[in-house]
């Protein structure tokens, strides 16, 4: 059984897959190249914990306990010595996931499974990085982790039925629905969510409506809790973009950016994160609704 979790990658996935994790008894380790970013992850997740108890979401003593299944690292090979599973969640390029899954591979034990938290990737690509390509698949989390209740798992082409027992378990005892479904690129909630968000940058490109109207239309006419255009901002802007470009690589026209997408990436309106996307964060700015 699934003990020992380590995740690799503080930023907004990894350290919220880390902190539910360890809300559900897990003894995890979050792991990030430097201290700084490690910090900036510990104060966040502990300004949510602190959200948590507000709402009465979670005690004081739950909140306690958390933090104390909950370690910080530097250090990928002694972290992942002794896990039982590995979930990668850094950046969407190949070059860097490369270079996490060689050095897991070759620093834990043969039976520790390997997760990639991708929203588009190739597991099977991914596997081949490894010496147990069995043992790997994806584990697409949605943002914010403790809050979304789903976890899209992925098969691979030489994924187990062990290890998608495993995983499932695993999600399930973070308090997670899944499903499970085969590998093809964008999966089944990304390809849907790039259309949607796509094709609201063309609306607004083409002056159809404001982006209040449109995020507005969408959640109440569709019953969408957020519109396309606060789900951007929050996920990120060049995030939805390089997803949206690697749909359009593999899977043709239909997934071709908004030129006004590209527009906003290159001023740097990249979202929540810069603090200003399609709406804007800034103290002096209307924030979105």
């Amino acid at each position: 059984m699934v003990n020992q979790i380590v995740v690799v990658g503080s930023g907004v996935m990894g350290r919220g897959i880390a902190y539910v994790a360890a809300a559900k008894g897990f003894e995890v380790t979050l792991v990030d190249i430097e201290t700084a970013l490690l910090t900036s992850a510990k104060q966040e997740l502990e300004r949510i914990a602190e959200k948590g108890i507000v709402r009465g979401k979670m005690s004081a003593d739950e909140v306690e306990q958390l933090f104390l299944h909950l370690r910080f690292s530097t250090d990928l090979k002694a972290a992942a010595a002794d896990a039982d599973l590995v979930i990668e969640a850094v950046p969407e390029r190949l070059d860097i996931k490369r270079s996490v899954f060689e050095t897991i591979e070759a620093a834990a034990r043969p039976t520790c499974f390997f997760a990639t938290n991708t929203s588009t990737m190739s597991p099977t690509e991914i596997a081949s990085f490894t010496k147990r390509p069995d043992r790997v698949m994806a584990m697409h989390f949605f943002n914010p982790v403790h809050l979304m209740p789903l976890v899209e798992l992925v098969r691979g082409l030489e994924t187990s039925d062990e290890t998608v027992t495993a995983l499932t378990d695993v999600a399930e005892r973070m308090g997670k629905e899944t499903v499970v479904i085969q590998e093809f690129p964008g999966f089944v909630t990304s390809r849907i969510s790039a259309l949607v968000g796509n094709e609201a940058f063309y609306m607004l490109q083409e002056g159809l409506g404001t982006p209040e109207e449109i995020d507005k239309a969408i959640k109440l006419g569709l019953n969408y809790p957020m519109g396309p255009f606060e789900l951007g901002d929050l996920v990120g802007l060049d995030t939805r973009l390089h997803n949206l470009r690697y749909l359009h690589e593999k899977l043709g026209e239909k997934y071709r950016p908004a030129p006004l997408l590209e527009q906003y990436v290159k001023a740097g309106r990249l979202g929540r994160k810069t603090g200003r996307g399609v709406y804007d964060y800034t103290e002096s700015g209307v924030k979105a609704p």
